[in-house]
């Protein structure tokens, strides 16, 4: 079959997030379709700049349509723009202006679209949030498949979201949690539906083992069984972390909870804490300069894996969630979680899985990391559970099944 993928920017080097996702799923549905991405020449979401060149390429084994877009977003406007549709009448228009405003804005990938939408068997739209699913959606909803990736926020309240929800046919939500507010918010008629996530890659399958954390390196080394010793040194060695510390991946911005992060771990550290902050991603905040915050940069996937191996915690800030990668990534490698209690979908996952903690205030995240850090068993435990919850609801042949139910669905 012929299928393909609509997104708003897509990249090797754009981890995290719903691109990230997107890719994953791309790639594995590759194996057996012929799979075709339509997106943007962004690689930046928060000005929507063509730094990609228009036109086909090739990125492991997906053919990758891009086309430009024909604004860039001055997003202190779109900010102020956004406050005021948020809390004032308007209409109709004013929400357009405010999507179109918001980016990315790509008059020949909806061309595109509605040219050869015929030709494909699904069209599978990621993200509800951005023109290319909210407009492209419409061309033919009845040969495709929304991964809306929602959570609750001001702007999915907005008129123009009511109708998209409103004309799905065929939608794969991430988590239970997102089902339930999307269907308990919008009228939803849909022909068919899934709740389906994504498959978790897994670097090795041998037993866990206790996260040992003496300080010098090469007593880390000489603690861990044979088939162990190589877990999370190499990340330690090239950052020169040779203690505790937490681990947070992705973008690195007040909106993704970063600078309430780093608030709180200060606080831990005025109490007397001797671990430290590491963060790996894309920088897009001022880090303050301290010994005890360590920016490891934009990793490749293999690094980041090692990098959530090596970790003692991994840390998940963002209140805002649909499925969160990074929290089952580190699940998968054996790593506990610790996670915003704000995100719905976060404490789901700490809940059912018995992976993890979560916080609601600086005071509980203080005592939830002295409790993790101090607690070698405990952390062996969440390990393990984490282990067997990603295994058994997030292994890739499961998620590409609920995939092939979804797309026959659209031929029936």
């Amino acid at each position: 079959m012929k299928i393909a993928f609509i997104v708003q920017r897509y990249g090797a080097e754009i981890l995290g997030g719903s691109e990230y996702h997107c890719r994953l799923i791309a790639e594995r549905m590759a194996a057996k379709h012929d799979v075709e991405v339509l997106t943007t020449c962004a690689r930046d979401y928060i000005t929507w700049a063509n730094e990609y060149p228009e036109g086909t390429d090739r990125i492991r084994g997906v053919t990758v349509r891009r086309f430009a877009n024909s604004r860039t977003r001055d997003i202190q406007h779109f900010n102020q723009y956004s406050d005021w549709i948020f809390h004032h009448d308007h209409t109709r228009d004013d929400e357009m202006k405010w999507l179109e405003e918001q980016g990315p804005w790509s008059p020949g990938l909806m061309e595109y679209l509605r040219r050869h939408h015929a030709g494909y068997d699904a069209m599978i739209f990621f993200t509800y949030l951005y023109a290319p699913t909210l407009l492209g959606l419409g061309i033919d909803p009845n040969r495709s498949i929304l991964v809306p990736t929602a959570h609750d926020e001001p702007a999915i309240r907005l008129g123009i979201y009511r109708e998209l929800f409103g004309q799905a046919a065929v939608v794969a939500f991430n988590t239970e949690s997102e089902r339930h507010f999307l269907k308990s918010t919008f009228d939803m008629r849909l022909l068919a539906e899934e709740t389906v996530g994504c498959g978790v890659d897994l670097l090795q399958d041998e037993p866990l083992q206790p996260h040992e954390e003496p300080e010098d390196e090469e007593e880390v080394h000489k603690a861990l069984p044979v088939h162990l010793r190589s877990r999370g040194t190499t990340f330690r060695r090239r950052h020169r972390l040779n203690g505790q510390f937490l681990l947070y991946g992705g973008r690195i911005d007040a909106g993704k909870g970063c600078e309430e992060l780093i608030e709180y771990f200060t606080s831990y550290k005025e109490q007397g804490g001797d671990a430290t902050l590491a963060l790996m991603g894309v920088k897009l905040m001022q880090l303050p300069e301290v010994p005890w915050v360590k920016f490891a940069g934009l990793l490749s996937e293999r690094e980041r894996l090692q990098a959530l191996e090596a970790a003692t915690v991994v840390v998940v800030p963002s209140p805002f969630e649909s499925l969160s990668l990074l929290a089952l990534e580190a699940m998968a490698v054996g790593t506990p979680v610790l996670c915003n209690a704000r995100a719905e979908v976060l404490v789901d996952h700490c809940q059912k899985s018995n992976a993890g903690l979560y916080y609601q205030d600086r005071d509980e995240f203080v005592e939830c990391t002295k409790l993790l850090l101090a607690d070698d068993r405990l952390r062996d435990r969440m390990g393990r559970n984490g282990r067997e919850y990603v295994r058994r609801n997030y292994r890739w042949d499961v998620i590409m099944q609920k995939y092939d139910r979804l797309i026959a669905a659209l031929r029936r």
